[in-house]
């Protein structure tokens, strides 16, 4: 239990001797979840996105193909995670479309109503306050700007419920606690969707 303890910690802030293995695992392993989220996503035309717990900087390529005019700024937690994101994000970054940068949700370092679009794949987790965190998103977006979190997780299945037992600082929400935060942070509108055979779930707020 020790090992699998540590290990699937990793998905907080990678670091340690299994850093490496985690990160790679989140970039195969969530892809079919992050493709379906990124489903949701209504017809517009971004110029600046932020990539909110960006990984190993999968989503920030997809995100990258999806709109090739747009500028993706992508932030985690992690240092490893924000050098495995560079890595994998290099042409992007060398040709001025991508910037990868350390930083924290519960203070963003980014500037206000700077951001069309801001996303968080598999990471409100680990976001502590959510309404402070959301808070935050709230003012880097421009008005109108999209919110999208997607979660494996609906916070009502039994598998990722046990996880919140073996991960420190890990906390499962459901689609009514997540919009709740969202309304209390000042975005006026929220559309959810459940997946109709998982308990992935997308929420698509709009400030």
């Amino acid at each position: 239990m020790g090992l699998f303890k540590n290990y699937v910690s990793q998905t907080r802030k990678p670091e340690g001797t299994l850093r490496k293995m985690m990160i790679a695992g989140m970039n195969s392993g969530h892809a079919k979840l992050a493709d379906w989220g990124m489903s949701h996503l209504p017809e517009c035309r971004p110029s600046q996105i932020a990539e909110l717990g960006c990984g190993g900087g999968r989503n920030i390529a997809e995100l990258l193909q999806k709109y090739p005019d747009a500028h993706v700024t992508g932030i985690d937690y992690s240092p490893l995670s924000v050098q495995k994101s560079q890595e994998y994000n290099h042409t992007a970054i060398e040709s001025g479309r991508c910037t990868v940068q350390e930083g924290n949700v519960q203070k963003l370092q980014l500037p206000e109503q700077h951001f069309d679009l801001a996303t968080a794949f598999e990471t409100v987790y680990f976001w502590g306050n959510l309404e402070t965190a959301f808070a935050q998103v709230h003012k880097i977006l421009k008005p109108d700007g999209f919110f999208l979190i997607v979660n494996e997780s609906d916070g009502k299945d039994q598998a990722s419920l046990k996880f919140e037992q073996i991960i420190d600082g890990m906390k499962c929400y459901t689609i009514e606690q997540l919009a709740d935060a969202l309304k209390k942070a000042g975005f006026s509108r929220c559309k959810a969707e459940h997946h109709p055979e998982k308990p992935w779930i997308v929420i698509l707020a709009r400030k």
